[in-house]
């Protein structure tokens, strides 16, 4: 039986590709496991999440954006708990035009450092193409050889992004695992992305919080309680110690 009490004590490294998707997939997830079940929990931000806005790719031409960004990065996980933050500047919904190599390694370091017992990333099948790549990435650093720490790994729906993919197209997001969350742990979620000044959105786009609101009660119905949020275990790993326990 899975239980969420196996994850007590735990190390957890959220992947993400962009600013805001660490918050708009666990959020509220991640507050409540860091704040009721000890979990340390480090997020790391692949992209620089601004420069798509522009035809051709110009960070100097964006570096007011960029810097109002790393300051939202902060405040954002900070709402949330998260005990340490890295960002990358991967080519905004570019990732397809860097060598997925170049992802692996940023990742491996980042596991290297933190030694993450579970990983939380983005769903292989999203619309976004930063979104795979990520995934694809992922996967590739956490392959099941001798000496690997990290035993699970699951990922997440990301608004705006995941619901948009096209069946047939792309794998739809199928959630076998769900934590439940409070009215809390929404908030802290809500109250992280309206740090973003450039990815926020009000109703009816589904950052807004009335969406993010709504997202969380229909998952909740779908396990009988008021909110929750959905994963899928992509794999998991069981040994005789629990994830949290590295005695």
């Amino acid at each position: 039986m899975l239980n969420i009490e196996s994850l007590r004590g735990a190390k957890a490294m959220v992947v993400a590709a962009h600013p805001d998707d660490e918050l708009l997939g666990p959020g509220g997830a991640m507050h409540r496991l860091i704040l009721d079940y000890d979990v340390t929990a480090h997020v790391v931000i692949l992209g620089e999440g601004i420069t798509s806005r522009a035809n051709q790719r110009d960070p100097e031409q964006w570096q007011k954006e960029l810097e109002v960004h790393r300051k939202n990065m902060k405040e954002a996980t900070e709402k949330i708990g998260y005990d340490s933050l890295s960002s990358h500047d991967f080519p905004d919904n570019r990732f397809d035009t860097v060598a997925l190599l170049d992802i692996i390694k940023v990742i491996e370091k980042e596991k290297e450092e933190f030694q993450p017992d579970v990983i939380f990333t983005h769903h292989g099948g999203d619309l976004n193409i930063d979104h795979r790549k990520t995934f694809e990435a992922v996967m590739t650093s956490c392959r099941p050889l001798e000496g690997e720490k990290t035993t699970a790994i699951l990922t997440f729906e990301t608004p705006s992004s995941t619901e948009w993919a096209t069946e047939g197209e792309t794998a739809p997001f199928r959630p076998n695992l769900f934590i439940e969350i409070s009215k809390g742990d929404l908030k802290a979620k809500i109250d992280g992305m309206e740090c973003y000044h450039y990815e926020k959105r009000g109703w009816p786009h589904p950052r807004s919080p009335k969406a993010l609101t709504i997202r969380a009660q229909y998952w909740g119905s779908v396990i009988g309680t008021d909110y929750a949020e959905p994963f899928t275990l992509i794999r998991g790993i069981f040994r005789e110690q629990g994830i949290g326990d590295r005695g």
